[in-house]
């Protein structure tokens, strides 16, 4: 089988598409559509079926996907490979951070690679976890996060590692009843107003987890990603809010733990299956490790 055409067929299974696939590929959909019909013959299967007005794969197109990805990875890894005999490793890597995993690492990522011959083409993306399968379309490495009393991150035909684990601290302001204890008990703020994020995110779902635990169910007067806004406004006395540790700067807000619970987000790098052998991503992956121990010390 020719493995362009396995390439074509791996963008179809990530893009859902003919015209997402064409447009990616800088092709035509009729030329998308006439290498698909020519890998299906090399198989000897129908790899596509109609559904509707547009395909989806079979399941032995979806079968033969899971291979493309094994022919793919180890013909990348082949031609890094030889890279390398040429020097060190080399070559543009893209990465898409979710912001606050951007502020706190990429400036130490970049500083590691700044003397090697690797660059990181960077992105911010701020969607949860299961948006990660289609980011890895146009991405090579995806940090993303997720509560840590959530279910491990697994796709298929993704690699996910654990790089570090955040906790999540109530922040307040600190004329506040509350601010002169070491920590605060989520019952403790029972009729105040919150501020979280969109639901699917992390600090929302641990504000969720949290109150399951002590059956407290928050007032949540706004939702906003942004966590510099939310500092803003638990500073001027429009709500509480749960927030990452390492990301609140704020002068005008004051940090307490939340007693009696582990409330805290998990930092994961997600790759394709096999993809971190190439060296050059696998410079990337250990930038990141190696920064994210540096915080955590």
């Amino acid at each position: 089988m020719d493995a362009t055409r396995l390439r074509i067929l791996r963008e179809l299974a990530d893009r859902g598409t003919v015209g997402a696939t064409a447009l990616a590929l800088s092709m035509t959909p009729s030329a998308v559509s006439q290498q698909l019909k020519i890998l299906g013959r090399e198989a000897g299967v129908s790899l596509l079926e109609p559904d509707g007005r547009t395909l989806r794969l079979t399941d032995a197109g979806r079968a033969l996907v899971l291979r493309a990805d094994d022919v793919v990875a180890a013909l990348d890894r082949a031609a890094d490979e030889m890279a390398s005999y040429r020097g060190s490793p080399r070559g543009k890597v893209r990465v898409a951070f979710f912001p606050s995993g951007a502020a706190l690492l990429l400036p130490g990522v970049l500083t590691a690679l700044k003397n090697s011959d690797v660059d990181i083409d960077a992105h911010d993306v701020d969607k949860p976890a299961s948006a990660v399968p289609g980011l890895l379309a146009d991405h090579d490495v995806i940090l993303t996060h997720r509560d840590e009393r959530g279910a491990e991150t697994s796709f298929p035909r993704v690699s996910v590692q654990p790089l570090m684990r955040e906790p999540i601290d109530l922040v307040l302001r600190p004329d506040h009843p509350l601010a002169e204890q070491d920590s605060v008990r989520l019952e403790q703020l029972a009729d105040e107003n919150w501020i979280s994020v969109r639901g699917g995110f992390p600090v929302d779902d641990v504000l969720l987890s949290v109150a399951s635990v002590t059956g407290v169910q928050p007032r949540v007067a706004h939702r906003i990603n942004d966590f510099r806004v939310i500092e803003e406004l638990v500073a001027a006395g429009h709500g509480v809010a749960l927030m990452p540790r390492y990301a609140i700067t704020h002068p005008g807000v004051s940090r307490k733990p939340v007693a009696g619970v582990r409330a805290a987000r998990v930092y994961e790098l997600a790759t394709r299956l096999h993809i971190d052998r190439s060296p050059a991503i696998g410079v990337v992956l250990d930038a990141f490790r190696d920064v994210a121990r540096a915080v955590g010390e």
